[in-house]
């Protein structure tokens, strides 16, 4: 194989390798180390004995991840407020025509199952991500992991369970979650406070995620009346040369407040029984790498 071959093939499979970091990880910048590591390996292997490329690679791709999240467990512990993955865009686009593959790969890729998966062992969660967004064979996993078939099979198993008792209960309809968020930016920007305290469940959580970078609450907000009063004082501070859009990011619609052209804050809301359930703040701007400027 050529190097312009072993290139064009490497790219081809790009998506992938990259989709399988950030769900390990949930970082933009951790995955794409990741994944240059991984070129860096195929470049320098004897690819005339690979037979499976890309089960060549996303077996590199994997255990490089799983080497990188057992060290960042460590500065996770320590970060201060609740930790949030970084959010991403996310257009499927045409190569993913299929609404089944789509709604999968949209809730693999959530805030909320994301902030799951952080309480995954590091096997568990290449088993998830693997099997469950991606649909590896269990026998390609185990050759992946270097595990049995059977003990890939356990910790699959015992992955879903944990995952599924965990993530919000609650189905998900786009349309419905994108006029809530829009019913939501109006009544915050220019309704009223009983008007945004309608949209919130009396047990709405608000968590945030400011990383000491930026002002947001330390600790997860719960009830209707703190959650929607703080967001509403929070609409109402806003720089008012800023910049608010909608934008697709992990999965589904959220809002995006630009400062100077550069993403300054995201809120993203899940949504149940037509109400918000649950709203997610991210303020602290090491997490806005994958996001588009204004």
């Amino acid at each position: 194989m050529t190097a312009d071959a072993a290139t064009d093939l490497f790219e081809e499979h790009r998506p992938v390798l990259t989709g399988v970091a950030y769900r390990m990880l949930g970082r933009v910048a951790d995955a794409e180390d990741v994944v240059q590591e991984a070129w860096l390996r195929w470049s320098v292997a004897a690819r005339e004995d690979i037979r499976e490329p890309r089960a060549f690679l996303v077996r590199i791709t994997t255990r490089l991840a799983i080497d990188r999240l057992r060290h960042l467990r460590s500065r996770r512990e320590s970060y201060p407020g609740s930790w949030l993955p970084e959010p991403v865009v996310t257009d499927f686009g045409p190569a993913v025509p299929d609404t089944a593959e789509r709604a999968v790969l949209a809730d693999s890729v959530s805030l909320a199952v994301l902030v799951v998966l952080e309480s995954l062992s590091p096997l568990e969660r290449a088993v998830f991500v693997l099997r469950e967004a991606f649909g590896f064979p269990y026998a390609e996993i185990a050759i992946a992991l270097d595990r049995t078939e059977a003990a890939v099979r356990q910790l699959g198993g015992r992955a879903r369970r944990h995952v599924e008792e965990r993530k919000p209960r609650y189905d998900v309809d786009p349309v419905e979650r994108r006029d809530l968020t829009e019913r939501f930016l109006a009544a915050a920007s220019g309704g009223g406070i009983e008007q945004l305290l309608a949209l919130l469940a009396p047990d709405v959580r608000l968590v945030s995620d400011h990383g000491g970078r930026a002002k947001a609450p330390r600790r997860i907000m719960e009830t209707g009346d703190k959650v929607g009063r703080f967001l509403f004082a929070v609409a109402r501070e806003l720089d008012p040369d800023g910049e608010i859009r909608m934008v697709e990011l992990n999965g589904g619609p959220a809002v995006v407040h630009f400062v100077g052209g550069k993403p300054d804050a995201v809120f993203q809301i899940e949504v149940g029984q037509g109400l918000i359930q649950c709203a997610y703040l991210i303020r602290n701007p090491d997490k806005f790498s994958g996001l588009p400027v204004a």
